[in-house]
C-alpha cells in the first residue's frame, strides 16, 4: 500500500528533521522514519474502519427511535438498508482488519462527534437518496454506495482533513494518498471472500521497504559529499540564502540517483521536482531541476553515473 511516492516524501521529512537538528542518531532516526511509515497504515485502517463506525452509529440511532417511549410508525419501521449494507456487514467481519486494528489499538471510540458529523452528511446526500430508492439492492450496489460516498465525500472533504491532521502528526501528508488505497480496497472487495477478503499490505514487497531504509540512510551517509558538489553548482547563489528544503530535496534525490541504478534518472528527477512544487518555493521545482540536470552532466562526464 504504502508506494514510492509516499516513501519518498516521508524520508525527506525524516531527512530534514535530522539535519535541522545537528548532531542526531542515525539508528533512531532511521526508526522514527519506519514508525512514520506505519503511522500511513494505520491510516489506512482508520479509513476503512470509519465505514464500519458511521454504519454502527446509523444501526445504534434507529434501535434507540424503536425504543422511545412514543415511538412513531417510522421509528418503528424504518428503511434499514443502510444499516443492513452488506458491504460494510462484510468489512465488520473482516479478519485481518480486526486483528490489525487490535494489535495497534486503533478506535473511534473517542471521536464520537466527527463520526455523527459524517453520519449526517451522509443522511443529507443526494448519494443516500439515491441509494434508498435504488431497486437494486445486491451486494455490488451497497459496495458502490460505500465507494461513491468515500469519494465524494470524505475525499478532499476539509472538515475531514482538519480533523485527522489534529489527530496525528504522521497523517498530515498522507491523507489524499492513503485515501486513494482505500478507495482501491473498497472496490476489491468481493462478496464471496467473506471475512477472509485480503487488504493491501502494508509494502508491496520488502523491495520497497528496503528501499525506503537505504534512501534514508544515503542521504544522510553521504550527505556532506552530496551537500558539497550541490554548492559547486549553485551558480551565483549564497547557500544560506537557498530554501532549506530545496538543499534536502537535491540531497535525497542525489542519494536515489547514485545508489538506485535500476531507477531512471527522468523518473527521479520528475518525483523530486513534484515534491519541491509541494513543500518548497513556487520557484524551487525550475531552480532544483537545473541544478541537479548540472550535477548529472558532470558525474556522467567524471564517468560516475552511467544510466540514462
Amino acid at each position: 500500500m504504502i508506494n514510492r511516492i509516499l516513501i519518498r516524501i516521508k524520508v525527506l521529512q525524516i531527512v530534514y528533521s535530522f539535519c535541522q537538528n545537528g548532531n542526531g542518531d542515525l539508528k533512531v532516526a532511521e526508526k522514527e522514519l519506519l514508525f512514520s511509515l506505519q503511522k500511513s497504515y494505520d491510516l489506512y485502517h482508520c479509513f476503512l474502519l470509519l465505514i464500519t463506525e458511521i454504519t454502527y452509529l446509523h444501526q445504534r440511532i434507529l434501535d434507540n427511535r424503536k425504543h422511545k417511549l412514543r415511538p412513531t410508525e417510522a421509528d418503528l419501521h424504518p428503511n434499514m438498508k443502510l444499516a443492513d449494507n452488506r458491504f460494510a456487514a462484510q468489512l465488520a467481519r473482516n479478519k485481518e482488519l480486526l486483528a490489525y486494528v487490535e494489535e495497534h489499538k486503533l478506535s473511534w471510540s473517542n471521536d464520537a462527534d466527527f463520526i455523527k458529523n459524517l453520519l449526517d452528511i451522509l443522511l443529507a446526500s443526494d448519494l443516500y437518496a439515491t441509494y434508498l430508492n435504488d431497486e437494486n439492492d445486491s451486494y455490488e450496489a451497497d459496495q458502490e454506495f460505500w465507494r461513491a460516498f468515500f469519494k465524494r465525500h470524505i475525499c478532499g472533504n476539509e472538515m475531514v482533513e482538519e480533523y485527522l491532521e489534529e489527530k496525528s502528526i504522521y497523517w498530515n501528508d498522507d491523507i489524499d494518498i492513503v485515501a486513494t488505497f482505500t478507495l482501491k480496497t473498497i472496490k476489491r472487495f468481493e462478496e464471496q471472500a467473506g471475512e477472509n477478503q485480503a487488504l493491501l499490505p502494508m509494502f508491496k514487497d520488502m523491495e520497497d521497504r528496503d528501499f525506503a531504509v537505504r534512501l534514508f540512510r544515503q542521504s544522510l551517509l553521504h550527505g556532506k559529499e552530496y551537500r558539497e558538489r550541490i554548492e559547486k553548482h549553485l551558480k551565483n547563489w549564497e547557500t544560506e540564502r537557498i530554501a532549506q528544503m530545496d538543499l534536502i530535496i537535491m540531497q535525497v534525490a542525489m542519494a536515489e540517483i547514485m545508489h538506485f541504478p535500476t531507477i531512471p534518472v527522468s523518473v527521479t528527477l520528475n518525483e523530486y521536482i513534484d515534491a519541491a512544487k509541494y513543500y518548497s518555493t513556487p520557484k524551487s521545482g525550475t531552480f532544483i531541476n537545473g541544478v541537479l540536470d548540472s550535477i548529472i552532466g558532470e558525474l556522467k562526464k567524471e564517468k560516475v553515473l552511467f544510466k540514462d
